[in-house]
């Protein structure tokens, strides 16, 4: 285990990062198509194919999922993740034609400092299709990568983090987000994280909570720029679940959202999470192992958000966000 997605069998992550746009694009893509749906909480989603996830819609599975930056420009990214696919022979079949499915969710990134002006049509096409070729199982980057290149919050850089875990059934359970939240992921103006209850070992720093809360802990810190948020993400298990049972799988994973930044899922959020079953492992007792791979997706999405923020760095010019180590590191 590597406290990392790629714990979960069947599945490839990979990044595209441009440093100078500031943004980037992180595709997931499924061996196999994967049991999927998702749940959108934010006041202000950017997402692309969503739809086909509802309960009642036809479509059970997909080949990929990406999260992407550059607000509704970034949608752009799913026709690259798409074409790659199309190219390895993947998709649905509909009258002959094969057609990869890759739903999509954005995060608004346009205002971080980076260099927007890339003339009539946007990089994101390009940067979902390098995305795609660059995935492989394995160790990936964390941090100011992929998704989380150009991401900020309220008081540090965001970034993309990801975890693991395994429930006690055998079920492993792994997320990946990328955290671009107008709320902060860190209790007042401390180093702490709100993701702390459950951390592994030290795997965002170790700190804990402060020994009592004071008032301005819990006092709200809000992005200055209105509209420039949201965090989005996918949590997948190799559990053998129908599309209603992904869906109560994301809605439980969301909650890790709200549990490792204050606030979140506001209007000016689009938070969105996804949720993918690779279906290599059944279920002996379908409502008592949903229940516990829910209860653990939570978490592992919750420490995913702490480990995003830790593993992130500042973007390479002069004003940008400070990240966690910037202004933690040296304190007293």
């Amino acid at each position: 285990m590597m406290n990392l997605l790629t714990d979960i069998p069947g599945l490839r992550v990979g990044h595209a990062t441009d440093l100078v746009l500031g943004s980037g694009v992180t595709a997931v893509l499924f061996d196999t198509p994967a049991v999927a749906s998702v749940i959108v909480s934010g006041g202000a989603p950017g997402t692309r194919d969503t739809d086909l996830l509802r309960t009642d819609a036809t479509v059970e599975r997909v080949d990929a999922i990406v999260l992407s930056g550059g607000s509704t420009f970034g949608l752009d990214a799913a026709g690259g993740v798409q074409a790659a696919l199309r190219e390895d022979g993947r998709g649905t079949i509909f009258a002959g034609i094969a057609i990869p499915l890759a739903p999509q969710a954005i995060l608004f990134d346009l205002l971080n400092g980076g260099n927007k002006d890339w003339g009539r049509f946007s990089p994101y096409r390009d940067l979902g299709y390098a995305a795609a070729r660059a995935a492989a199982g394995g160790a990936f980057a964390l941090g100011s990568a992929g998704a989380g290149t150009g991401a900020t919050t309220a008081t540090v850089k965001g970034g993309l983090g990801s975890a693991s875990a395994i429930t006690r059934h055998g079920h492993r359970v792994a997320a990946i987000v990328a955290v671009n939240a107008v709320g902060s992921p860190l209790v007042g103006d401390g180093p702490w994280f709100w993701s702390a209850p459950f951390e592994e070992g030290a795997e965002f720093g170790g700190l804990g909570l402060p020994q009592r809360f004071l008032p301005e802990h819990t006092a709200p810190r809000l992005k200055g720029q209105a509209g420039t948020a949201t965090t989005i993400g996918l949590v997948v298990t190799d559990a053998a679940l129908t599309k209603p049972q992904a869906r109560r799988l994301a809605r439980m994973a969301d909650d890790g959202l709200a549990r490792a930044i204050l606030p979140a899922h506001a209007p000016t959020d689009g938070d969105t999470v996804f949720a993918a079953a690779t279906g290599t492992r059944p279920m002996d007792n379908p409502v008592a192992e949903l229940t516990l791979l829910g209860h653990v997706a939570t978490q592992v999405m919750a420490r995913a958000v702490g480990r995003a923020i830790y593993h992130a760095q500042a973007l390479p010019w002069k004003g940008a966000q400070p990240s966690w180590h910037d202004r933690f590191d040296n304190r007293n």
